[in-house]
């Protein structure tokens, strides 16, 4: 073999190992960034994994502030809604409590009334004693009712008068006065009691004012939410 084919074969060798060489070179590149297109959408997909978990937890802390503004608001506008509700029904009372006075002015109409309180305040009590209490303006009517109330008591129940006493040392409050609006007050009535104190009927327009409103307050507050619903 001389130097000519020699050399060919060493050329051939050599063009054999590049060749090699470059293919290999061309497997580890392609695989590389085969791998760095896999790794890069891992990365890709996690960020946007975590993105989304991110808008989806202020999404729900915006919906929670939100019902929470809005229960918050929900709740104002109701405590408005009963204190407008309150504020009418005290008016409505301030009113009825005015008009309690007029009945007092009649002194004919307001001694039937006093008559009528006693008889009722007796067959609640059903005692054979009682003692009676009401306002020192009121003394003289309710003294020249007292007989009148003492027998129609008796003829209802078929028994024997009671003894009714008539303190004079403890009166009632007196009727309202605008100067002193704090003051404590009774717009007219009696409030009876049995001897030893430990059954009492109050009878006095006030507390059957204050019953009345107790008692009709559910309808009340109806009818003022309806007014309410149809102003708006």
């Amino acid at each position: 073999m001389n130097d000519g084919d020699v050399s060919k074969q060493i050329q051939q060798m050599v063009r054999f190992i590049r060749q090699e060489a470059e293919e290999k070179a061309n497997e580890i590149s392609v695989s590389a960034e085969e791998e760095f297109n896999i790794e890069k959408l891992q990365i890709l997909e996690a960020e946007k994994k975590r993105i989304k978990q991110e808008i989806e937890r202020k999404a729900k802390q915006v919906e929670v502030r939100r019902k929470i503004e809005y229960s918050m608001q929900l709740n104002e506008s109701r405590i408005k809604v009963l204190q407008a509700q309150d504020e009418a029904v005290n008016a409505m009372k301030e009113s009825a409590t005015a008009q309690l006075l007029r009945v007092c002015e009649d002194k004919n109409v307001y001694k039937k009334l006093l008559k009528l309180l006693i008889v009722q305040s007796l067959l609640r009590l059903k005692e054979p004693a009682v003692l009676l209490r009401c306002r020192e303006a009121d003394r003289n009517l309710v003294e020249s009712v007292v007989e009148e109330a003492k027998k129609e008591y008796a003829d209802k129940l078929k028994v024997q008068p009671p003894k009714l006493s008539i303190d004079k040392q403890v009166y009632l409050p007196p009727a309202p006065s605008s100067s002193d609006s704090h003051a404590p007050y009774c717009s007219g009535g009696v409030v009876l009691a049995s001897q030893d104190g430990k059954i009492v009927c109050e009878n006095t327009l006030d507390a059957r004012l204050d019953v009345l409103f107790r008692r009709k307050l559910p309808e009340i507050r109806k009818l003022l939410l309806g007014s309410a619903s149809s102003t708006t």
